[in-house]
């Protein structure tokens, strides 16, 4: 593995739009690139507004998904989070509804204490083969908050109007 790099998350984002180079409190992760990935994009935002990174495939040359077939798809990145973060890698809606072309395990949890290779299970649930194509945009990454919780051991829980329903109980 190779040093970890300070980068700056949003390059050439307008100032006056709402963001300020990290003076309020931005999230700061640092990242590694995998050797020979240099070609491949640091994960962007693509719009001022965007809540998720675009993830990009490093692989080599082409994967051919055909209909319901899976397969792991390296980013060839590796990410520092801070802890009391998370990294959440989710589909790309456009791939989603265009070609059928989702992830499994979705969203995926990238914790704070992982160093690992950022890899996506990528799906075809589509009726026609999808060709994933080195530095192609195959998946969101989003950065949350996260709680640790205490669970506490009770004999019964207290009552609410909702009770055990769930899986549709409201109807349609």
């Amino acid at each position: 593995m190779g040093d970890l790099q300070r980068v700056d998350i949003n390059p050439g984002a307008d100032p006056g739009a709402g963001y300020d180079g990290g003076r309020s409190g931005e999230l700061e992760v640092e990242v590694i690139r995998e050797p020979g990935t240099e070609d491949i994009p640091l994960p962007r935002y693509m719009t001022e507004c965007a809540s998720g990174m675009d993830l990009y495939a490093a692989i080599e040359g082409e994967i051919m998904l055909q209909p319901g077939e899976r397969a792991l798809i390296s980013t060839g990145i590796r990410l520092a989070i801070p802890a009391g973060f998370e990294g959440q890698v989710r589909p790309r809606s456009g791939l989603a509804y265009r070609h059928g072309i989702t992830l499994l395990n979705s969203p995926g949890t990238i914790d704070a204490d992982y160093r690992g290779v950022v890899q996506c299970i990528l799906i075809n649930l589509g009726r026609e083969p999808f060709t994933i194509r080195r530095g192609d945009r195959i998946a969101q990454l989003v950065f949350a908050r996260v709680e640790r919780a205490r669970l506490v051991e009770r004999s019964c829980l207290s009552e609410t109007k909702r009770g055990d329903g769930g899986f549709g109980h409201t109807g349609r």
